[in-house]
């Protein structure tokens, strides 16, 4: 069991004055069966005239923010702690066979599934995991006839990690999954769009994480604050075992370096802070992420944001 405190802040600088601007923010962890929050808040600059908290379709913490003061800048400061303890690691051959762990396969299945009805979301496409029949068949070949559901869905996360490119400028927020498949270059994003394509195409329900991971800095180096980033991976159902968390992006499963901060059927669901603002003109965010063990030295120098 590990306790982490957590720094993300995000920077809105405008080139003209913002008149009035409202916010959703997806910025509080999220407590699970493996994770709890302790001390968590948000903290903005300028105020906020009016703020609302409450839970989205998924669960997840959400926070609706109207600023009425004009302003030309905007902080969203959100820190606390969060302990994380291990999740069990399912032995992978145990799992159902990929058929029989789809969404509605059997009458059978349903009926001692007690988040079937809850899983159907997470079943379909959605609007940033849209794709081509050539991406789904792409990941069909990791799930031949009768192969157990998570022995395939780990080798198509090792697929995506070998046959990827992380690159930060390959993409934008919007790239379509069909754009990342031909360009196979990416980033944690991508990827996750990309698998979740591939699974909701056979009918396996699967799930977008969004959340943070505890970086380390160069051989020889020190860990700058603001230097970590957010992270995303992917959740699939797993009959007779929940849902498992993989990471593609780093070919494992999640781990205790893995903090969850919110769910949904992709990253529009649960992006961090999005909203609609009146002036403003051009603008430019910047965003600076601090994970670190509880115990762990701070070392105050400026990270590059």
């Amino acid at each position: 069991m590990t306790r982490y405190s957590i720094s993300h802040r995000t920077d809105f600088e405008y080139s003209r004055p913002v008149a009035i601007s409202h916010h959703l923010m997806h910025l509080t962890p999220r407590a699970t069966e493996f994770q709890a929050v302790e001390g968590w808040s948000i903290r903005l600059s300028p105020n906020s005239a009016v703020r609302n908290r409450s839970r989205d379709f998924f669960g997840n913490h959400v926070e609706h923010v109207t600023i009425q003061d004009e302003h030309d800048r905007l902080v969203v400061q959100a820190e606390g702690r969060v302990e994380v303890s291990a999740p069990p690691v399912p032995t992978p051959g145990t799992s159902l066979r990929w058929e029989e762990a789809r969404l509605g396969a059997s009458d059978a299945l349903d009926k001692v599934a007690a988040d079937a009805l809850a899983a159907q979301p997470f079943a379909y496409a959605s609007p940033m995991t849209r794709c081509s029949q050539e991406v789904v068949d792409w990941v069909r070949r990791s799930f031949p006839e009768g192969r157990p559901l998570l022995e395939g869905a780990l080798d198509l996360n090792h697929r995506i990690f070998t046959e990827f490119e992380y690159d930060p400028s390959a993409t934008t927020i919007s790239t379509p999954v069909d754009t990342v498949f031909e360009m196979r270059k990416g980033v944690c994003q991508d990827f996750a769009h990309l698998m979740l394509a591939g699974l909701r195409g056979l009918g396996l329900p699967s799930r977008y994480v969004s959340g943070y991971l505890l970086t380390y800095p160069p051989p020889g180096g020190v860990k700058l604050q603001g230097s970590d980033a957010s992270h995303a991976w992917v959740s699939v159902r797993v009959p007779d075992h929940g849902w498992v968390d993989l990471d593609p992006t780093n070919d494992k499963f999640t781990t205790i370096e893995h903090i969850t901060l919110a769910w949904g059927r992709d990253y529009g669901d649960v992006s961090p802070v999005r909203g609609a603002i009146v002036g403003g003109g051009r603008h430019e965010v910047k965003v600076a992420v601090d994970v670190r063990p509880v115990d762990a030295p701070v070392v105050l120098e400026p990270s590059a944001g």
